[in-house]
């Protein structure tokens, strides 16, 4: 007989501070101008200001410096070389070829050479560019074509296959080949690097700076002053954006800092110009891809074989991670049976490229949907029907080529519904009888999935710690590993911890990252932040309520079969409603402890390197997105009508946060592939290197129709509260976008021509494939 729910209970299970739409911790400071980033901190007396000496050359060894007319330059305090530096000179992050400062051979044009200290941030900027610098230059690779042809790799190449690719290429009836381009992108943070310096005693370091990954600034700046760790604190309140440029890139600018902080005993800020940022840091890895694929009469993939090459840059910095994502990642939503997957860092004279928003995988998946398209256009039907055929099962083909079994694929669900609510089908009709009638304006539409692998590829780092205090007011202060960026990390976290404390999100303040405070964090990257962080403070602030309960009944008494609930901002214990405060208060008469750490470690995860197979991931985020545009078929330009994605964020944690993480993911993903294109001259300097050579999406280049929703799917894993990693996989819905531009070009052709279509789709781009398709037409 079922007995009747408590009225307390049924109070308890409604109220909730996860699962609802809350602002941005700091929307009210940023809007008012009052968010503290870290240029703004009020500087210390004495404070001086660095830059850095740029190299000129690709590749050459250094033959004489004269470095006199940038110490005879005016406010300037010292000027240092790589023979300055007491510790190491080294920050790179997993291979340590990454010198903070070139020891007489550099490798690109804006690889640091020195660094001056000044008075003020221009005079130092002056003063960097007067050094006389002669150079004995070397050969230079620049593509990852050339790389590949001469060989020339920063680590291994990697290998991954499964099954018999070459009898099932062989007994194929159809085949497809090809090459594929897909550049690079700049992060284009607003705030750009960073870095403040301050001496303590006993030489220590204080490092405030702009930074995803505090612990490994820590780690750097210590071998770089030859000190321990402790001696290093690193903090950092927010950034002002990071996409991955701050993960490990931000250590040159943390360590350069300090190396002068430490030598003159003062506040050393090293704050980098737009243009010197992007001439010195990595962006995202542009890849170069050649393919040959297997299927059937229907448009089945049977046989799957790519070979992608990186460009990696003069250093592994991330390389070999973001290429071996890209290899878990060319599967996308598809089972491919038989397969022969490559990669290769090339080593080029460039800027050693790092991570960015999606770290590989966009890179990875974008090919399996370049191969979809061609295949569709090659047997004549739509795209969609291609993409559906060829979708992971949930009982059968549901093993990915590296071995991890798919056990909450909803991407079949999820496109069909999309498909309706896009009114897919009619519009596809649609757009074939505009094109039928307008010989210069022709429109584009496609519909592509995405299957996202969540959690770091490295096992060891899928950890996290947080630290919670109660105050004897009742306010909650929340310490976490994470860093926030703008996407509201630290709003998920404090919602989690009120949440279980049973109060309104007021009550609970997030204060900044601090190595101090929690020690040997992970880099908040792989979409893993609020996943991890959110777990770690959850359950500290468990540990809490748990000890608040036990003290509850120690003064209340305990009513058989009603547990003590948390809710509303009060203790409901034994019929008494105990305003939270008040209970914290005589927790504390009575020394019950008020704070506690929390730890989380992802579990089942493993992957060996050398196989390339295992569990790397804790589960998959899904999405699918339609996109309508028109292109000028004489001006190559091109415009984005509608869009519309649906996006799997499980029990979303904050629907207002994580739609705005899709728009913006989208937004962002979209540049990649049509207007953010890297140039460097032939002596290998970037020419795009401000924002006035370099485009990126402006609020123009949106759609008038954008509609975004969030898909009904609990996470089938034991994630914080069923949600789903956000962050990067939604930058892989504007696929469509690039596939609808190659859909209007085809058209032009009779959709008989598959277009030769490059990333980014630039207005150039899509006139050399108008006319390739126009002379094979």
């Amino acid at each position: 007989m079922n007995q009747p729910v408590a009225p307390s209970l049924l109070a308890a299970q409604a109220w909730k501070a996860v699962g609802v739409a809350r602002p941005h911790e700091s929307a009210e400071l940023h809007v008012l101008g009052q968010a503290t980033y870290t240029d703004d901190i009020p500087e210390l007396q004495g404070t001086l200001h660095a830059a850095l000496g740029l190299s000129s050359k690709a590749h050459a060894r250094i033959s004489a410096m004269d470095l006199t007319p940038v110490r005879n330059s005016p406010g300037v305090m010292a000027v240092y070389t790589a023979e300055d530096i007491v510790g190491t000179n080294d920050c790179g992050p997993i291979i340590h070829d990454d010198p903070i400062l070139s020891a007489g051979e550099v490798m690109y044009v804006g690889q640091p050479i020195f660094i001056v200290v000044a008075d003020t941030h221009d005079n130092a900027r002056r003063a960097a560019r007067r050094a006389v610098i002669a150079y004995d230059e070397l050969p230079a690779i620049f593509t990852p074509q050339e790389a590949k042809a001469a060989q020339s790799y920063v680590l291994p190449p990697m290998h991954l296959k499964r099954g018999d690719y070459q009898a099932a290429f062989e007994s194929a009836p159809n085949v497809v080949k090809g090459q594929l381009f897909v550049g690079g992108q700049e992060q284009f943070y607003l705030e750009g690097q960073i870095a403040y310096a301050i001496p303590k005693e006993d030489h220590g370091m204080l490092v405030q700076c702009s930074t995803q990954h505090p612990s490994e600034m820590q780690h750097v700046v210590a071998h770089a002053l030859g000190v321990h760790s402790h001696k290093v604190q690193v903090e950092c309140r927010r950034m002002g954006g990071g996409f991955g440029g701050k993960e490990s890139q931000s250590a040159l600018w943390a360590a350069s800092a300090s190396i002068a902080a430490a030598k003159l005993r003062r506040p050393v800020k090293l704050r980098a110009d737009r243009d010197d940022d992007m001439l010195v840091t990595g962006k995202r890895h542009c890849f170069f891809y050649e393919y040959e694929v297997g299927y059937d009469d229907n448009g089945k993939i049977v046989a799957a074989k790519v070979d992608m090459t990186l460009r990696a840059g003069f250093s592994a910095d991330l390389s070999g991670p973001v290429a071996t994502r890209a290899v878990c990642h060319f599967d996308n939503a598809y089972y491919l049976s038989d397969v022969d997957i490559r990669a290769g860092c090339g080593k080029t004279n460039t800027q050693s490229n790092t991570a960015f928003r999606g770290f590989g995988g966009p890179q990875g998946a974008i090919a399996i949907e370049y191969i979809i398209d061609e295949i569709a256009r090659n047997l004549g039907r739509d795209a969609l029907d291609i993409r559906c055929l060829n979708f992971y099962g949930k009982t059968e083909r549901n093993v990915t080529p590296y071995g991890q079994e798919i056990v909450d694929n909803v991407i079949e669900a999820l496109t069909a519904e999309l498909e309706q609510t896009s009114e897919y089908r009619a519009r596809r009709a649609a757009v074939e009888a505009y094109n039928a009638t307008s010989p210069v304006l022709k429109k584009g539409l496609a519909l592509t999935p995405l299957k996202f692998g969540i959690a770091f590829n490295v096992t060891h780092l899928n950890q996290a710690g947080a630290l919670v205090h109660v105050y004897v007011d009742g306010s909650v202060l929340v310490n976490h590993g994470g860093t926030e960026m703008g996407q509201g990390i630290n709003t998920k976290v404090m919602q989690v911890v009120a949440h279980e404390l049973g109060l309104d999100l007021d009550h609970v303040r997030a204060t900044a990252t601090d190595t101090s405070k929690v020690a040997n964090t992970s880099a908040t990257a792989a979409s893993t932040g609020a996943d991890l962080n959110g777990k770690a403070a959850q359950d500290a602030a468990r540990q809490i309520r748990e000890r608040l309960t036990t003290f509850a009944i120690k003064l209340y008494g305990d009513e058989d079969g009603v547990p003590v609930q948390f809710f509303d901002n009060a203790v409901h214990v034994n019929g008494h409603v105990v305003p939270f405060p008040e209970l914290v208060q005589k927790a504390y008469l009575a020394r019950v402890q008020l704070w506690s750490d929390g730890f989380y470690a992802t579990p089942g995860l493993h992957w060996d390197p050398k196989t390339m197979n295992g569990h790397p991931f804790s589960y998959y985020a899904y999405g699918a997105a339609v996109s309508e545009v028109v292109v000028d078929t004489l001006t190559g330009e091109w415009k984005l009508l509608r869009a519309d994605a649906l996006y799997d964020a499980g029990r979303s944690l904050n629907p207002a946060i994580d739609l705005g993480q899709v728009e913006g993911a989208f937004i962002q993903g979209m540049g990649w592939l049509t207007t953010e294109q890297l140039w460097w001259n032939p002596a290998g300097k970037l020419m795009t290197h401000a924002p006035s050579t370099y485009k990126i999406p402006g609020v123009s280049d949106c759609p008038e129709d954008f509609r975004v929703r969030l898909f009904d799917n609990g996470n089938v894993e034991d994630s914080i509260h069923r949600s789903k990693a956000v962050g990067e996989p939604p930058l892989l819905l504007p696929f469509s976008v690039f596939f609808a531009i190659r859909d209007a070009i085809s058209s032009v052709g009779g959709h008989r021509v598959n277009p030769p279509l490059n990333a980014p789709a630039t207005s150039e781009e899509i006139l050399r494939a108008i006319a390739a398709v126009e002379f094979a037409a």
